[in-house]
């Protein structure tokens, strides 16, 4: 089992994640983490921030000589403004009341945590519930879940993302291998050429009107065997696991596996996937469900589609009541991304590699990741038998 617990605010020195349950002896190159870290800056449509923001890590437990030791791997990633912001953020103190009164929080942004964390702590200022409730701490489970794709790799399993629309743009899915190859590279997470400009055209629109953006976009998990997860138990369910770990990704709303909301309006002769013989193998000449059936992978590619709200802090903000003197006001305004749709895709990709991982781990256990390689390819291999249909 693979656990991680991220620390760490939005303005504070830095980031800190912790992955427990990493075999010993997976490689893990610097540039895989970092590399990861780069995709989820980018985008059309982020703000000032990512123009300065260089991720910079350090890893300081849990590997040598590049390869992972078997204890837990510890990360930082240092936020770039920490001098500037030390001030009013110091730990210890003496904290500065100029610089705390300037980036006091009075006046709550409708979609965000802020009002729901006063209440919660009794504060005035809402600071310290934007600190922690931004997005920034997904930079943390970026770094997390570039670990859980390398050892996924070493099995042959591969997690991809495309995005599918922003606001009113929309594009297709890749059709094919190039289609996801470029989607995975391409700024805006698109695999089409045109299709990108639509979604770049939409951000522009975005940003001249003074409002933010949301989206939708794919995931993909290639190479899973089929039987990775559970029908015993609630708590071991894949599909379960897999949708309770990406709701929790700020801004995302809704989690759909595989045709998900569409197949309640269907006949089931339309809405299952059937299992035939071709070419000497049981398969489904459909993927429907996604690629998780009974809590279950299938064998077929698993696929769930997130839909992201747009960012709550926006240049023309909404209503909102200023706390302290009891007014109605104007929400509070931040930095921040006009859209960021492409950056939560990436996110998406680590948060299902860490769920994956973890439950690939369960099922085969292994200290080392000899080990974990040897018994999941004879599961592997025992799979491809049982599905054999002959000649």
């Amino acid at each position: 089992m693979i656990r991680y617990l991220t620390a760490g605010e939005s303005h504070g020195r830095g980031l800190v994640v912790v992955v427990e349950g990493l075999p010993s002896g997976l490689e893990v190159p610097q540039e895989a983490i970092a590399g990861e870290l780069r995709r989820r800056r980018r985008g059309f449509g982020r703000g000032p921030r990512m123009e300065f923001e260089t991720d910079r890590l350090t890893v300081w437990s849990g590997l040598r000589g590049g390869l992972t030791t078997g204890a837990p791997v510890g990360i930082t990633v240092e936020n770039a403004e920490w001098e500037r912001w030390r001030p009013a953020m110091d730990p210890f103190g003496p904290l500065d009341p100029e610089a705390v009164a300037s980036g006091a929080l009075g006046c709550p942004r409708p979609g965000h945590a802020d009002l729901a964390g006063g209440v919660k702590h009794q504060l005035e200022d809402l600071r310290n519930v934007l600190e922690r409730a931004s997005a920034r701490s997904s930079a943390a489970v970026v770094a997390a879940g570039a670990l859980a794709k390398l050892l996924l790799g070493e099995l042959g399993v591969r997690v991809l993302s495309a995005v599918l629309s922003i606001g009113s743009a929309q594009v297709g899915a890749p059709e094919d291998q190039e289609g996801w190859r470029r989607a995975m590279e391409s700024p805006m997470g698109c695999g089409d050429p045109a299709g990108e400009s639509a979604l770049v055209e939409e951000v522009r629109g975005a940003m001249e009107g003074g409002y933010s953006l949301g989206g939708t976009f794919l995931l993909r998990v290639a190479g899973l065997p089929p039987g990775i997860g559970s029908y015993a138990e609630w708590d071991r369910r894949l599909d379960g696991r897999l949708c309770g770990a990406l709701m929790a990704i700020p801004g995302i709303k809704a989690v759909q596996v595989g045709d998900g909301f569409a197949l309640a309006s269907k006949r089931g002769h339309e809405a299952h996937d059937e299992i035939v013989i071709h070419r000497g193998r049981i398969r489904r000449p459909t993927n429907r469900c996604g690629g998780i059936e009974g809590g279950m992978s299938n064998g077929e590619d698993l696929l769930l589609t997130l839909g992201m709200k747009p960012i709550p802090t926006m240049r023309v903000p909404l209503r909102s009541v200023d706390l302290r003197s009891r007014e109605a006001t104007g929400a509070h305004r931040e930095r921040t991304d006009v859209c960021a749709v492409p950056a939560a895709s990436v996110v998406g990709e680590a948060v299902v590699a860490l769920v994956i991982a973890s439950a690939v781990g369960e099922q085969f256990g292994g200290d080392r990741m000899e080990e974990l390689r040897e018994r999941f390819q004879l599961y592997r291999e025992r799979a491809v038998r049982y599905l054999d249909a002959g000649d």
